[in-house]
């Protein structure tokens, strides 16, 4: 048995939950130890160090907390996402709320849509399809789609754009002809978002516990889908009060179907299951 095989110690793993949660609100529960210790070796081996003991020495050192704080927010970070997941958002962005802000005269502002944990990309560029199909029927529609997660590792294969067939399979036939590239190699199962949609999302990388989040604007549509699920309840609802400053008047607010606002007073008022909407006033939900 390898010496890093030996596991983490009880006190290594304190200061590695409490660190992860200081540093991004995510939880760890006690029985997350095997979940940590087979995510962390891969960076034992990139450091070529021997043991889960010295691995923390060097994180809690002042270089570690420059250099590699962020692979380990990489490591506890889970990313699970489908092109038109919960698809029953989309249908409301297309069908009510876009055309909602195209009567009201939408159409002579450029809006922002962000995807707020966007992990490996599939529901920024989903959302940027939804938005091109309606701009298309709808001239002088303009809007940009900014995609922040906290891992850069799957915020550098989003920007690539390059998913393998069964990935895309969600989406519709017709739009995956008009969106994306197939390999010109028969034999690969590879396909990449063209070159035209990747350029409408931004992509940047965010830690929604910071206290300034760098949004110039206010966001129409904010989806944060998913994301709060790893979060305490008060972290959550410090988070929902942030993303509710950063949205427009009337916008909307899409978040997981296992996630709630209930019991928390917040500007918003529930629309649709996980949907609600920015008022001018605080209410309990």
């Amino acid at each position: 048995m390898s010496r890093h095989e030996e596991g983490l110690s009880s006190p290594d793993l304190e200061r590695l939950r409490s660190l992860v949660y200081a540093q991004s609100g995510i939880t760890l529960g006690p029985d997350k130890r095997v979940m940590l210790e087979v995510r962390l070796k891969r960076r034992l081996r990139s450091l070529n160090l021997s043991t889960y003991s010295a691995y923390c020495e060097y994180l809690f050192s002042r270089r570690g907390q420059q250099e590699e704080l962020v692979h380990l927010l990489d490591v506890v970070t889970t990313n699970k996402t489908d092109f038109f997941r919960e698809p029953a958002h989309f249908d409301f962005l297309a069908k009510k709320a876009l055309p909602e802000i195209a009567a009201g005269g939408g159409n002579s502002r450029r809006i922002l849509v962000w995807s707020a944990g966007c992990s490996t990309g599939e529901e920024p560029y989903t959302l940027a399809i939804v938005l091109s199909e309606f701009a298309e029927s709808h001239p002088g529609f303009c809007f940009r789609v900014l995609a922040t997660d906290i891992s850069g590792t799957v915020l550098a294969r989003a920007k690539k754009g390059v998913f393998t067939s069964e990935v895309v399979s969600p989406v519709p036939q017709g739009l995956r002809r008009k969106y994306f590239m197939r390999s010109r190699d028969p034999e690969s199962k590879l396909q990449r978002v063209v070159p035209e949609l990747r350029g409408l999302v931004e992509f940047r990388r965010l830690n929604l516990m910071d206290r300034d989040l760098g949004l110039a604007e206010p966001a129409q549509f904010i989806f944060c889908r998913n994301v709060v699920i790893y979060f305490d309840r008060p972290t959550q609802h410090r988070l929902f009060e942030k993303l509710a400053r950063h949205l427009a008047p009337n916008g909307y607010l899409f978040i997981g179907h296992s996630e709630t606002l209930h019991g928390m007073d917040l500007p918003l008022t529930p629309v649709a299951p996980a949907l609600y909407r920015k008022n001018h006033e605080r209410v309990r939900i």
